[in-house]
């Protein structure tokens, strides 16, 4: 299984704005068939070195990873957070 995490700080940090983009986020849930599982948290502390979000996906493999990255609902997602990110960083792993 492989485990991809992303964590997302936005520009705008208000607490609608951070709401509205993790719903966007949490919409990719069963629309994309290699997406076995999909979480995505809202940081609660708040402090200067806090992302906003965290999204958390799972997939039986490598190309069913990449197959996420292309598929055009997640290509959607990626044009939203494009313009709504002011940073974000990822891991991928084998679990």
């Amino acid at each position: 299984m492989i485990t991809h995490i992303v964590l997302f700080k936005l520009k705008d940090r208000s607490p609608e704005s951070v709401e509205r983009t993790a719903q966007v986020l949490r919409d990719m849930e069963g629309k994309i068939d290699v997406l076995l599982s999909i979480e995505v948290g809202v940081d609660v502390l708040h402090t200067e070195r806090s992302y906003d979000i965290a999204l958390t996906t799972r997939f039986a493999s490598m190309d069913d990873l990449q197959a996420y990255q292309v598929h055009p609902v997640h290509q959607k997602v990626i044009g939203h957070m494009t313009a709504a990110r002011e940073s974000s960083v990822s891991v991928d792993y084998v679990s």
